[in-house]
């Protein structure tokens, strides 16, 4: 992975922002989920061999400073922390991707500046600011296909408990195995050191009351002219492909694609294919690799 380098600037309130720069091509601005810091999306699956990634730690989170405010953490508030960021790097229209939680900061950002809006790229993303729905039975349908799996029977009693409104805090930590397409020691360590950077706090202020406006965003993704594509987990139930597919139609220029076997980190379970995914441009008209590619990627 190559190496990244960090630089700084202030959001309109004043709150000092640090972003990440990686790798060389055209700037893909990556929002990080959470909202938390950036360190966990790595080089997304060996993206930055192809676009220079540029990855802004949200406020309060990694290398940028808290606001004074923390009503600020809000994620329509948020919204002005990326047009800045944009303004930072010069970019009249921005190539824009976003994972989980930041899919909804990238929508409300497309939603105030459709113009700055280059390309918008959604990666198992939360439906929060569209208001969609995903009921427990999709979840627990999405994750059947892994019933083979050891782990499977205890994490599935888990996924049912927290659908049917029985969750207890063992809960939620026994359905971990299902955000990632293999329960292995990789993703185990992906997992603790997201754990450790976690902040409940944030994550609340967040998607505080007046977060969204589901009807006023989804009338203006309606008009939004640049092409869009959005990625799912085959087995992931935190944006199951069905509810996925829902989203891309609230779009006039949408793609859905379906990655198999991957869960809610999808370029961690297959980085070949995530890249190939979401960065089609690596393939050549009759698709097969471009002579580009490494030959061990």
């Amino acid at each position: 992975m190559p190496p990244s380098s960090s630089f700084s600037f202030s959001a309109p309130d004043g709150t000092e922002l640090a972003y990440h720069v990686r790798g060389e091509g055209s700037p893909l601005v990556a929002l990080p989920g959470g909202p938390a810091d950036s360190a966990y999306l790595g080089d997304l699956g060996g993206l930055s061999r192809y676009r220079q990634l540029v990855m802004p730690d949200p406020r309060g989170t990694g290398g940028s400073a808290a606001p004074r405010d923390p009503a600020s953490y809000r994620c329509d508030r948020m919204v002005a922390d990326v047009e800045a960021l944009r303004m930072r790097l010069g970019l009249d229209r921005m190539d824009l991707l976003a994972h989980c939680a930041g899919a909804n900061l990238a929508v409300l950002y497309a939603s105030c500046h459709p113009e700055r809006v280059e390309r918008l790229t959604l990666i198992t993303p939360s439906v929060a600011a569209v208001g969609l729905t995903i009921s427990g039975e999709l979840r627990r349908e999405t994750v059947r296909a892994r019933s083979a799996e050891p782990w499977f029977p205890a994490a599935y009693a888990a996924l049912e408990a927290i659908t049917q409104g029985r969750a207890t805090a063992a809960s939620w930590d026994a359905i971990t195995p299902f955000s990632y397409g293999r329960w292995d020691e990789a993703a185990r360590a992906h997992q603790a050191a997201a754990d450790e950077r976690s902040n409940p706090g944030i994550m609340a202020a967040y998607g505080a009351e007046g977060a969204y406006d589901p009807p006023a965003t989804r009338a203006a993704l309606a008009r939004l002219t640049a092409p869009v594509r959005l990625l799912a987990g085959e087995v992931d139930p935190g944006a199951p492909p069905a509810t996925v597919a829902e989203y891309a139609a609230l779009f006039p220029d949408a793609e859905l694609v379906i990655q198999p076997g991957a869960g809610h980190f999808p370029w961690l379970d297959d980085p070949d294919r995530f890249v190939v995914s979401v960065c089609p441009q690596v393939f050549n008209p009759v698709g097969a690799f471009n002579a580009s590619l490494p030959s061990d990627g």
